[in-house]
Formats: structure tokens, C-alpha cells, sequence
């Protein structure tokens, strides 16, 4: 009666040695080899204008601003769409399902749906960033040398070409607004061109402000001529009489210099007809039209090669700093890894178990 009672009260430590020996024969002898391919990859877009240095981009770095361009990439590589073409161009499904690997390691269905073939997807495929150094970490586990290669390679082509399409999008749809600005605003542009020169050739005028200028010029030199005219005739009355040919001369003098005053001031103005202020008010306001118009289409022309410029720049290169490898030697699983950690594990749950059980007993007792 004693030996069942012995065994009774060892069976937790015996079924722990049971299961450590049952999973150490699992990782050695029956899982399958893995066999695994890296690959080390950074963003970078073309250099189009020059950098600005300045102390917060000496604390920052220069890779700070690829870093959310990397996280995107990531994202995409670990996607169902990415999923998707590694189905359709490595016969993701029919490797993972039919390469005779074990039970635990193998796709248990090769027609599983979607959502449970992502889930194993995310098991065999490993994409990092390493912030510290900057760097995308790939790692792809498949059961032959070649696959693995093969599948961490297409992640690297199409993850280029997502990026690419995805920074050129909204670039591209600005660059065709732009475009229909530049279109409008260059009619504009020459209408007003158009309608300025009309204007100075209806009126005869290149530049009718010019013009008043000159008039208003003009009228301050006679008024002035008049002025010392009319001082002359008062110096000359204190001598001599107002019949006297030099008074009657003097006298036509300042009548000819009022007469052509009056006329130049109603050229300047004048109530009807064409007064020169008027015209050369009109004529601003065109000016003013003409040269908006030019400034708002060289503003567009410039903000069009802008983002030409930044459109280019969003083009985005994956440089491999290492070629996904073609692997010699399975890396996966690490048998004796797996095994060691699961025996520690398991001694260590079952020696607390065995605590708890003599806690028990001695609490009955």
C-alpha cells in the first residue's frame, strides 16, 4: 500500500520529468529545421537641394526624419496586402502547408482563411527596427534555403515600390492642381497685360502718370515765370507809365503765362472729356491689376517647381546595407535552447507547486 502512496506523492514531479523528456525529444528529434534569411535595409531620398545645418539638426540627427518612413515600411512588410503577392508570387501557402515539416512547425491547412494564415505569417516572418542604429532588420524563417531567400527578397522589392507609390500620391495631386493654377493664372496674367496695353494706345499714352508728372512740372515752372513777371510789372509801375512799351510788353507776358497755365491745368482736369488724372487713374488701376496678376502666376510657377522639387524628393530608395542571405544551415528552432528553458521553467513550476502542496498538508496536520 505504501508504494502506490509514494507514487501518489511524487506524480507532480514525475509528470514534469515526463514532460521535459516528451519536449526534449520534440526539439530534438522531430521539429523541423527552419532555415532563416536576414537582410538589413535603411530608407534614403534623393539629396534634391542642400541641407540646412543648424544646432537642433546636430542634436536630432539626420536619420530622425526617416525613422516614421521606416515604422510605415514595417507596417507594410508585416500587412496582410503584403501577404497577399507573397500567395500569389511564393506560393506562400503551398510551402508553409506541404514541405513536410512537423505538426507544430507546418500550416496545419493550406486553405486556412486569411486572418489565420497572417497570424503564422507574423511567426515566420520578423521585421524590426533597430533605432539605435537606424536600421530595418528582416528575418524570414521557410523550410528550404531557397524560399526563404525568395520571400525576403520580394519583401524588399515591394516594400520599395509601396513606398515610392505612397509618397508620390499626394505629391502628384498637388503638382496637377498646381498645374490647372498656373494654366488660369497665366490667361489672367495676359489678359491684364492685354488690357493695359489697349488702354496706352487708345489714349495715345505709354505711361499717362508719367505724363501728369511732367504737366504737374510744367505748371510749377510757368507759375513760377509768372510770378517773376508779375514782380517785374510792379517794379517797372514805380517808374514808368502803363502805356509805356515796356509795361504793355510785360503785361502780354503775364497774360500769355495765366493763358497757358489755365489750358495745362485743364488738361491735368477737367470736368468732361479726357483729363489726364482720370486717365492716369484708370491707368493704375490697371498697373495694379497687371502686376497682382504677374505676381500671383510667378508665385504659382514658383510654388509648382517646389513641389516638383519635393515630389522628388519623396522618393524613397531601400538601400540593403546586407543582401537577404541564402542560408547554409538551419538556425531554427535552438533545440537546446528550447529544451534548457523549457525544463527550467517547468522544475520551476512544479517546485512551487511542490510548496504549495506541503503548505497543505502541514496547515491539515
Amino acid at each position: 500500500m505504501k508504494k502506490p502512496l509514494s507514487v501518489r506523492k511524487y506524480l507532480h514531479w514525475i509528470l514534469c520529468f515526463v514532460a521535459i523528456a516528451v519536449v526534449s525529444a520534440y526539439w530534438a528529434l522531430w521539429a523541423s529545421d527552419r532555415y532563416v534569411s536576414h537582410a538589413n535595409v535603411v530608407l534614403e531620398s534623393p539629396q534634391i537641394a542642400a541641407p540646412t545645418l543648424s544646432f537642433s539638426s546636430l542634436l536630432s540627427g539626420s536619420s530622425a526624419g526617416n525613422t516614421a518612413d521606416m515604422l510605415l515600411l514595417r507596417d507594410y512588410l508585416r500587412s496582410v496586402d503584403m501577404l497577399k503577392l507573397l500567395i500569389t508570387q511564393a506560393d506562400f501557402r503551398q510551402h508553409y502547408a506541404n514541405a513536410g515539416a512537423d505538426y507544430f512547425s507546418a500550416l496545419d491547412d493550406e486553405n486556412a482563411p486569411l486572418e489565420a494564415l497572417h497570424d503564422y505569417y507574423l511567426k515566420r516572418v520578423s521585421v524590426e527596427l533597430d533605432d539605435y542604429a537606424g536600421v530595418l532588420r528582416i528575418d524570414v524563417e521557410a523550410f528550404t534555403p531557397q524560399e526563404a531567400h525568395r520571400i525576403a527578397e520580394l519583401l524588399l522589392k515591394d516594400g520599395e515600390r509601396h513606398m515610392n507609390e505612397m509618397g508620390q500620391r499626394l505629391a502628384q495631386e498637388q503638382v496637377k492642381f498646381l498645374e490647372k493654377q498656373v494654366t488660369v493664372l497665366e490667361k489672367q496674367f495676359q489678359q491684364t497685360r492685354n488690357d493695359l496695353l489697349d488702354y496706352q494706345n487708345a489714349n495715345g499714352l505709354v505711361s499717362p502718370t508719367g505724363t501728369v508728372e511732367s504737366l504737374e512740372s510744367v505748371v510749377s515752372g510757368l507759375e513760377g515765370q509768372l510770378a517773376i513777371a508779375k514782380a517785374r510789372k510792379r517794379a517797372l509801375a514805380s517808374y514808368q507809365s502803363t502805356r509805356s512799351p515796356e509795361m504793355v510788353r510785360i503785361e502780354s507776358e503775364i497774360s500769355a503765362l495765366d493763358n497757358q497755365i489755365v489750358q495745362e491745368r485743364e488738361r491735368l482736369a477737367r470736368q468732361s472729356g479726357n483729363a489726364l488724372n482720370r486717365i492716369s487713374s484708370e491707368y493704375q488701376t490697371l498697373l495694379l491689376k497687371a502686376q497682382f496678376a504677374q505676381d500671383s502666376y510667378s508665385g504659382a510657377l514658383a510654388a509648382l517647381e517646389n513641389t516638383r522639387i519635393e515630389a522628388a524628393r519623396k522618393l524613397k530608395q531601400v538601400s540593403v546595407l546586407q543582401e537577404p542571405t541564402l542560408p547554409e544551415y538551419p538556425e531554427q528552432p535552438e533545440r537546446l535552447y528550447n529544451s534548457v528553458v523549457f525544463a527550467v521553467i517547468a522544475l520551476f513550476l512544479t517546485l512551487i507547486l511542490n510548496m504549495l502542496i506541503l503548505i497543505v498538508k502541514d496547515h491539515r496536520d
